[in-house]
């Protein structure tokens, strides 16, 4: 059994499909019942609720061999969840933990970095084999969502720095691949990281070439950012969340975040997902819906 947190986000939704298909037996954890649903009906067991409570990590682990833990950004307890899944883990016996870390943990004027370093630390220190992933920036359906609806590709930060990138379907591949194949990963710390090094205006470059028109560029602050990911919340119910946005804005603003992707072609066995071809692979999906 392996048990998948954060079952519906942007990972998990692409990695239990592909778990369950390889014929794994899968155990997902999300916090709502609505997420239970969606997950549920693809052929997982469910577990609902917040890993911090002891009653839902305590179902969550129950009779589990793997565990891939993805640390939700946004989550204000975000350090508090790691260490209980991995506390849990090494209580209950499991067999390998696999996190899903971020590049450059050691970054830590980073506030989701910091979080994730510290998990990093404590999932070293438990004495659990361990198999580490830290993936680059998202090539996400949300940050092409201004692009196809106005025609506007927008960052909050520089658009003269430079930043790697990384397809989450990449990321996925190599989840399952570590999962199936289990020791001969133990101990292992991967950075993934897909080629190119891009400015915003690169960005927008490739953006307009795919979509045969042009795409402007601009530089949005990181409250007008926020509201993407968190709508009309009242910001005092909210202030991780804008503590984590504005520290990224700053960071990327002052430096680059770039990485390198011989591991990830390595692990792949292929050449890693470029932008161009997410951006095509998106296009097209919008087309077949």
């Amino acid at each position: 059994m392996i048990l998948v947190t954060a079952a519906n986000g942007n990972q998990g939704k692409l990695l239990v499909p592909k778990l369950l298909a390889a014929k794994h037996k899968v155990r997902a954890c999300v916090r709502t019942e609505a997420s239970a649903a969606t997950v549920c009906a693809l052929g997982a067991e469910v577990v609902v609720g917040d890993l911090c409570d002891p009653d839902v990590l305590g179902a969550a682990i129950s009779g589990v061999e793997k565990v891939y833990h993805v640390g939700p950004t946004l989550h204000p307890r975000e350090r508090d969840m790691g260490f209980a899944v991995i506390d849990a883990a090494r209580v209950a016996g499991v067999r390998h933990f696999v996190f899903s870390s971020v590049l450059h943990a050691i970054l830590t004027d980073l506030v989701q970095h910091e979080i994730k370093r510290d998990v990093e630390e404590h999932l070293l220190s438990s004495g659990l084999e361990l198999t580490i992933l830290q993936p680059s920036n998202y090539m996400l359906p949300l940050k092409l969502r201004p692009v196809f609806e106005r025609g506007v590709f927008e960052l909050s930060w520089s658009l003269d720095r430079r930043q790697s990138l990384v397809d989450l379907d990449d990321v996925t591949d190599v989840g399952c691949l570590v999962l199936a194949e289990g020791q001969r990963h133990y101990g292992a710390t991967y950075e993934l990281v897909a080629p190119g090094r891009y400015t915003a205006h690169d960005l927008g470059e490739i953006l307009s070439r795919v979509l045969g028109r042009q795409i402007e560029v601009r530089q949005i602050d990181a409250d007008t950012y926020l509201k993407a990911w968190v709508g009309d919340a009242d910001p005092r119910t909210v202030t991780h969340q804008i503590r984590v946005l504005r520290a990224i804005t700053a960071r990327y603003s002052s430096h680059d975040f770039v990485g390198n992707a011989n591991v990830l072609r390595w692990l792949l066995g292929r050449e890693p997902t470029s932008f161009e071809a997410y951006v095509r692979k998106q296009v097209a999906r919008r087309r077949d819906t």
